[in-house]
């Protein structure tokens, strides 16, 4: 589903490349959505290019490609991405469905079904061992659908080095309490006993690699022993603004 900041970007981009053949800069992006920083524009242009609606040209400086429009919406449509509303009677005011990659349950929305508390820790960071995260006075609602069986708690993501999982900093991720974990899985885990970080985890003979979703980051190897399993992912909650 996209968001309606989401939804906006995605018909200013199109119009742009349709009436110039370039593509609009961050700063024209940012001024056209009336957003306070750039930064906003690559969590949303992150989050468009995952749900398969553009893809980021390589070695080309901001250069960006419309791969598909949500429904309703012509390829060649033209807008300068700062209407007053009046064309958003065809999809909600929150969210717009899209046609994904894959079909996984939205985990930022809540549809008004029952909801479940679970506990939300800090922000996963270098040097914190998850029992100092813990905060019995903060808590967070999440779709009871969400969760199984077992025990649940959130954490506050912190970094990028999960964002080609479609993980941003910020985003609250729901992990099952757990001490094992599949290959390929991705996890919470405590290394040496005192750095918690969110990674997928690599089983090869004895040796666990611990791998980012980021090109940017290496993936670390280590022994047998220098790495605990405290948990898995199973959904991603987030909040646009």
């Amino acid at each position: 589903m996209l968001t309606k900041k989401q939804h906006e970007l995605l018909i200013f981009i199109n119009a742009r490349l349709q009436q110039t053949g370039i593509c609009p800069s961050f700063d024209e992006m940012k001024d056209a959505l009336a957003l306070k920083s750039k930064s906003g524009i690559h969590r949303l242009i992150s989050g468009l290019e995952e749900r398969g609606f553009i893809r980021r040209l390589a070695h080309r400086a901001r250069a960006l490609e419309i791969l598909r429009l949500p429904e309703g919406a012509a390829m060649g449509s033209a807008t300068d991405g700062n209407d007053d509303g009046d064309n958003d009677q065809d999809f909600d005011p929150n969210v717009i469905k899209g046609n994904f990659k894959s079909n996984p349950k939205p985990a930022n929305r809540l549809d008004g079904g029952e909801t479940v508390e679970l506990p939300l820790h800090g922000r996963i960071a270098a040097g914190t061992p998850i029992e100092a995260l813990r905060d019995p006075t903060n808590s967070i609602g999440v779709p009871a659908d969400m969760v199984g069986r077992g025990d649940h708690y959130a954490l506050e993501v912190e970094g990028d080095s999960m964002i080609e999982a479609g993980i941003l900093d910020g985003d609250i991720a729901v992990i099952r309490q757990s001490d094992t974990a599949n290959n390929g899985a991705i996890v919470v885990a405590l290394v040496e006993g005192h750095e918690v970080t969110l990674k997928r985890l690599r089983r090869k003979g004895p040796s666990i690699a611990l791998e980012p979703a980021n090109a940017a980051y290496e993936t670390r190897i280590f022994g047998p022993d220098q790495v605990a399993v405290q948990g898995t992912l199973v959904g991603i909650i987030r909040t646009y603004h």
